[in-house]
């Protein structure tokens, strides 16, 4: 897809992909990376409820990640939402694996606050950060909005919600608002390009919207094409053609 007929989101979409190394049973992927929480569209439909039962997460801490899943990665005009794509299905598995536990980093402190480069110093391994994050946003809603939880917020509201805790401007209880909403948007964008094995990118929907090749053998024609789409439909991991 060219320049001249991708929006200014495909464009930011495109740009903005990188790979990041999500454990053993995780893929590395990519996603909408929004420079903003509010980026997406909130007259966008909202993809179709996801049919998966949730072993990790409970009852509240999934209504909150639907609701938030869905603001990331909404259905549009462009593609696919990441509800309708199974990322849920791929967040509450990947909390259940040695990376998400922490068993595989070294967590030991002392815990100091630290220059990036440095990487995470935190006591909490990523399934605690979530599920502080979403426990303390939830706490913080229901102190502003009069009883009222994340997911019961309207769109606009949970919009200005994501963009504070991604600012860190949001100040919450026992977590930083902007550890948290690093963490659920990588871990969303994982979801969301990730190999259909995994939970996420169901049909192989998100390769299809970019123009990803997946595990074909061989596009070495196309890799310096840049000013036409790849013609050829995906192949995941398990030899499946998109």
């Amino acid at each position: 897809m060219s320049d001249d007929t991708q929006s200014p989101s495909r464009r930011n979409l495109i740009k903005s992909m990188v790979f990041v190394p999500i454990g053993a049973v995780a893929a590395t992927g990519a996603v909408r990376a929004l420079q903003s929480a509010t980026a997406a569209d909130a007259s966008a439909p909202e993809g179709k409820p996801d049919a998966y039962t949730p072993a990790f997460f409970n009852q509240a801490e999934w209504k909150f990640l639907s609701a938030a899943v869905d603001r990331l990665i909404p259905h549009d005009e462009h593609g696919p939402g990441a509800i309708e794509l199974g990322v849920l299905a791929f967040l509450d598995r990947h909390m259940q694996t040695p990376y998400a536990a922490g068993d595989i980093w070294y967590m030991q402190g002392p815990y100091v606050s630290a220059k990036p480069e440095f990487g995470y110093q935190g006591k909490l391994p990523l399934r605690d950060i979530l599920r502080v994050g979403i426990k303390n946003v939830d706490g913080y809603c229901a102190s502003q909005f009069g009883g009222k939880a994340f997911a019961d917020l309207d769109r606009k509201q949970q919009e200005e919600i994501l963009k504070g805790c991604e600012g860190g401007k949001l100040k919450l209880e026992e977590i930083s608002a902007k550890l948290f909403f690093t963490n659920l948007l990588n871990e969303t964008r994982n979801g969301y390009f990730a190999d259909p094995k995994h939970g996420g990118n169901q049909g192989m929907g998100a390769w299809k919207m970019i123009g990803y090749p997946g595990m074909r053998a061989d596009y070495l024609d196309w890799v310096e094409v840049r000013d036409k789409p790849y013609p050829i439909g995906p192949v995941d991991l398990a030899g499946r053609r998109g």
